[in-house]
């Protein structure tokens, strides 16, 4: 059995990533699959954490791109997200992995309440930890919600889960000749403008010495980086 190089750790991927091929809606082939390397990385001990996006389902963004009210848009971001976790926790536990799904917004008869130590204490007990609803905070994303929740649990590593196998110095899909970058520092992502994730979320990484590994998400993959294969792209400023 290979050995972690985390002791605890915070996964997040889009909710466009459980849409499958399209996009939206809930594939059912990705999620089980998702679910199954989640519940590998607990057989190896880890301690598991979840962010998913909801924009599979509704993305507040686009929302208010068509007029709607910024903040009613994300509001409706948040319960897609929430839709996600409930769906990751069903594909969790009907593989035997204990899970709590826990929500930003108060929805007690599916979720409990977001509260850290209650947090910390199911991921001491070996249950995979759900967040939902992101911060509960319009003009946040989840990647904001990602670095937040890693940094108050006391994840060692944020794992960002992609279509792609890292950071490339433009979009690898229409430019054939494009770099993929191995170690990145904070700096380098925000000067550079470089999609890891927004400028909030990684400006809170670098405040609290939080890596990120992108990688892209496949069988075994995320066992993988969990044990440290130098795959993806480490951003950090300590060495990978």
């Amino acid at each position: 059995m290979p050995t972690p190089r985390y002791r605890r750790v915070l996964l997040k991927v889009s909710g466009e990533m459980l849409g499958g091929a399209g996009g939206s809606g809930i594939d059912g082939d990705v999620l089980e699959a998702f679910a199954e390397e989640i519940h590998h990385v607990r057989d190896l001990g880890v301690e598991t954490a979840v962010v998913i996006g909801g924009g599979n389902i509704f993305r507040g963004l686009s929302g208010a791109g068509r007029g709607m009210d910024r903040t009613t848009a994300d509001h409706m971001g948040m319960l897609a997200t929430a839709i996600n976790a409930l769906a990751l926790q069903d594909a969790l536990e009907r593989r035997g992995c204990l899970t709590r799904v826990m929500s930003a917004i108060q929805m007690h008869q599916v979720s409990e309440p977001y509260i850290r130590r209650r947090a910390a204490r199911h991921l001491e007990k070996g249950r995979v930890v759900i967040f939902a609803a992101g911060t509960g905070n319009p003009y946040f994303s989840t990647d904001t919600a990602a670095a937040l929740r890693a940094a108050e649990v006391g994840a060692e590593v944020i794992l960002k889960a992609t279509k792609v196998d890292g950071v490339y110095d433009r979009d690898p899909k229409h430019f054939p000749d494009a770099v993929r970058y191995d170690r990145l520092t904070y700096i380098d992502v925000l000067q550079q403008g470089l999609g890891v994730m927004d400028q909030t979320a990684i400006t809170m990484c670098r405040e609290n010495r939080l890596p990120i590994v992108v990688f892209k998400l496949g069988p075994d993959q995320v066992v993988r980086v969990v044990c440290g294969e130098p795959i993806g792209t480490f951003v950090g400023d300590a060495p990978a």
